[in-house]
């Protein structure tokens, strides 16, 4: 792991259990992305990437799917565990998944990509390819906007060392088109959002 991504999964495990307190809600849109995903994803399985305390993974899990939940930081997992302790909870890095070619059915990364050093992205996109089986699909969260903010606490007032990268949908566009995929344009969604398939 470099020492950036060390950095993430640090911070992450000293805010986890305050993280589950204290973010409940969601985002505008959130039920109805997720409904999307569970139609595209079909009966194939979904992957949550940076699935964070467990929230996202357990709504994918309550529309049927077949769902793994994929963190950095192994705080954020053990909560994740804690919490929805019949779902599958992994620790791992979007940027080397421990999972076999072709194996899902849809992905979710839910502003996770938002932490991963820009350099570092392109990296994460061609592994979500690679995990996709042909016709899945990617949903993206994300900031938009194109600067980088040094995030040193949160979630309580608890010490934090991370980046908040800040994206152009046409940026995040540009790189997942370089990884192979395509832009999924037969439903309109918030410009924080994306949608790519395979």
């Amino acid at each position: 792991m470099t020492d950036q991504l060390a950095r993430i999964s640090t911070s992450y495990d000293t805010v986890a259990t305050s993280y589950a307190e204290l973010v409940q809600d969601g985002a505008d849109w959130e039920a109805e992305g997720f409904d999307l995903v569970a139609k595209l994803a079909g009966s194939r399985p979904v992957l949550d990437v940076g699935c964070g305390p467990g929230r996202t993974t357990g709504l994918l899990a309550e529309r049927g799917l077949q769902v793994i939940g994929i963190d950095l930081s192994p705080g954020m997992i053990e909560v994740s565990r804690r919490d929805h302790p019949r779902l599958d909870f992994r620790v791992g890095s979007m940027t080397a998944l421990d999972l076999a070619d072709a194996a899902f059915g849809a992905i979710v990364s839910w502003w996770s990509i938002i932490h991963l050093p820009r350099e570092m992205v392109p990296q994460g996109f061609a592994e979500f390819y690679r995990v996709l089986a042909p016709g899945g699909v990617l949903l993206l969260g994300f900031h938009v906007g194109t600067e980088v903010t040094h995030k040193t606490s949160g979630y309580g007032g608890l010490p934090m060392d991370v980046h908040v990268h800040r994206w152009l949908p046409e940026q995040l566009t540009e790189i997942a088109v370089a990884a192979g995929f395509t832009a999924y344009r037969e439903v309109e969604i918030p410009a924080d959002r994306l949608l790519f398939q395979k």
